[in-house]
């Protein structure tokens, strides 16, 4: 069909488009994006595939693959790979999402020249998407250069900057399943796009028709694209080990990168640093996208399920400490065992408590603190790091958005040489000016050296942590997701973000609902009249916080939908204070009881609405 002319076939299949939307059968939003790829020359190479499930009737897979114009979220774009289709991750969107970097870069930079650098992780198609990337924008004048083989996104931002980039793109899903893929665009600071820059590409995005490619091949050897690799992981890796802040290095423990590219910045820094007694997991070292020996194929490290296999071998070695970072090596995952001999999961939360302690204690000692330094988390991060921060004399700035890019932005409007540490829930961590993103390699080194003076104090991490709650008061962090794929779950999302800012639960955990956040409508509400009592000065994002509770246990959560899966996520903090250590056992047990009340109380009120 492609090339053929055929427009009365066309019309035909627009018609039936148009008819099985109507019957339901398709997503409104799917018509206009099918009947663009079915009459838009840009496209005509897809007609015949496009075509083949008209005729067959494959509504359900026509629906998947075109109901949206897949987004810039808040990771960049991001979702299932397929061979065509708006909704996926394709030659064609990679090719769009390059044109409409570099076209932009090229409008709001006022000249065809620039700089790009391109990098990609372990995931299936990957380096197929990078090279492309590469071809694209070598094809608009950029002198571009490529990673000859898997790095990791930090090291991307740390090669942005190194290189005095304009851009830089990081293809990667990071821990989404091995059916997905992804487009991660960088400006010229090393962090991801942010406003004005994002709306810019998108719209240049958008606009794109077709696209000029050069062939790998001859850019390479006319050297329009340059192939790097050793030069730039020396100075990476110099810059991460340079932030060490102890001698300490009596630590055993087993780093997996799940498949992912971890060896090539996790793993190779704390060698690099001494620690000799750190052993890679052998099953999940191999760079593999279908993360074969990875529990349900999902290389979350969020998830406990993926340390499982690595705990058998650490229990039995009598090893002490488990990380896992993710696929692209900007999370770090931490399993510590306790006195018992159990293993404990800490949360992103933990784990960026136990470091800023560490970083700032060290710094306080060395005589580097001043009131003029600062520490930052974003909005649904625990408080007790700002609490943390502030016990050491350094300002918190704990305001932000989701997104490390909102951490990253934040440190060159404060100053970099101010900064001491940025930490998210979702276990992103970052310190020293050498990056503007996540890096589990610094989280690494400095959970490493944390863990190592511990022991020989004879003391575990799980031990610090609980004096921390003793110090401060306890803190307890939960999440929960609800996966709601396709243009029906973007309809739930919806209904239950609607929902929560007209009709909120009365109650959660037995506790009623006080007062409501709204970082939408940039206003705090009086619950349950739902009344507006003032305005919220905070940045503007679809995010909503409830609180509930009194003083002895304040009980809050915030819900937003993702910005990179398909999924709306529900964020619980439980806080309480603690007379002494003798009684934090049964605060512990308290506040844990009521959180978790709290979450399944929520988790059925969300279940029951229905579109």
């Amino acid at each position: 069909m492609a090339g053929s002319g055929d427009a009365a076939k066309v019309t035909e299949w627009l018609a039936r488009v148009t008819k099985a939307a109507d019957a339901g059968e398709l997503a409104r939003s799917a018509v206009a994006n099918i009947e663009r790829w079915l009459t838009s020359p840009q496209y005509c190479a897809y007609l015949p595939a496009i075509g083949r499930l008209i005729d067959g009737g494959d509504w359900k897979r026509l629906d998947r693959l075109f109901w949206e114009v897949i987004p810039f979220g808040t990771g960049g774009r991001r979702g299932l790979m397929a061979e065509f289709g708006s909704a996926t991750i394709n030659e064609r969107t990679i090719a769009e999402s390059a044109w409409g970097l570099g076209e932009w870069m090229r409008k709001s930079k006022g000249s065809p020249r620039g700089k790009a650098v391109v990098a990609h992780d372990s995931r299936n198609r990957s380096a197929e998407f990078a090279r492309l990337t590469a071809s694209v924008l070598c094809a608009q004048g950029l002198q571009v250069s490529l990673f000859e083989g898997n790095r990791s996104t930090p090291e991307l931002s740390f090669a942005v900057r190194h290189l005095g980039c304009d851009v830089g793109v990081m293809v990667s899903a990071s821990h989404n399943p091995p059916s997905d893929n992804g487009f991660k665009a960088y400006w010229s600071h090393g962090g991801q796009v942010l406003s004005p820059h994002d709306k810019g590409i998108i719209e240049c995005v958008y606009a794109a028709a077709d696209i000029p490619m050069a062939n790998y091949v001859d850019a390479v050897r006319d050297g329009g694209i340059v192939e790097i690799g050793e030069e730039i992981d020396n100075a990476y890796i110099e810059a991460v080990a340079a932030l060490s802040l102890s001698k300490v290095r009596d630590m055993r423990a087993i780093f997996t990168p799940l498949h992912g590219v971890g060896e090539t910045s996790v793993y190779r820094i704390l060698k690099q640093v001494g620690f000799d007694k750190v052993e890679i997991f052998e099953p999940q070292r191999k760079p593999d996208g279908n993360f074969t020996n990875v529990p349900d194929q999902l290389p979350n490290p969020e998830r406990t399920q993926v340390f499982h296999p690595a705990m058998e071998q650490a229990k039995a070695s009598g090893i002490d400490l488990i990380l896992a970072s993710d696929p692209d090596a900007d999370r770090l995952g931490v399993m510590v065992r306790g006195k018992d001999g159990a293993f404990v999961h800490l949360t992103g939360n933990r784990v960026g408590a136990l470091v800023v302690d560490y970083i700032l204690a060290k710094r306080k000692q060395a005589g580097t603190l001043s009131p003029e330094h600062y520490v930052v988390e974003t909005l649904v991060t625990t408080p007790l790091i700002s609490t943390i921060a502030k016990s050491y004399g350094v300002r918190s700035i704990d305001n932000l958005l989701v997104g490390f890019k909102y951490i990253g932005e934040t440190m060159d409007r404060e100053g970099p040489d101010k900064f001491v540490f940025g930490a998210e829930e979702s276990l992103g961590y970052l310190a020293g000016e050498y990056a503007r993103d996540k890096d589990a390699a610094v989280a690494a080194l400095y959970i490493m050296e944390l863990a190592a003076e511990l022991k020989a104090n004879g003391q575990t991490l799980l031990e610090r942590l609980d004096e921390l709650f003793a110090k401060h008061g306890y803190f307890v962090e939960g999440q929960k997701s609800l996966e709601c794929t396709g243009s029906k779950g973007r309809q739930q999302i919806d209904a239950i973000m609607q929902a929560l800012r007209t009709s909120p639960p009365k109650s959660v955990g037995g506790l009623p609902l006080l007062r409501a956040l709204d970082y939408v409508a940039h206003e705090v509400r009086t619950l349950p009249a739902n009344t507006r009592t003032a305005d919220l000065p905070h940045p503007k994002g679809d995010l909503v916080f409830f609180e509930a509770g009194d003083p002895s246990c304040l009980i809050r959560f915030a819900v937003r939908p993702s910005g990179t899966e398909p999924k709306i996520k529900f964020y619980f903090f439980g806080q309480a204070p603690v007379s002494d250590a003798s009684a934090l056992a049964g605060t512990k047990a308290r506040t844990d009881a009521l959180m978790k009340k709290a979450m399944d109380d929520l988790n059925a009120w969300a279940g029951a609405i229905t579109v």
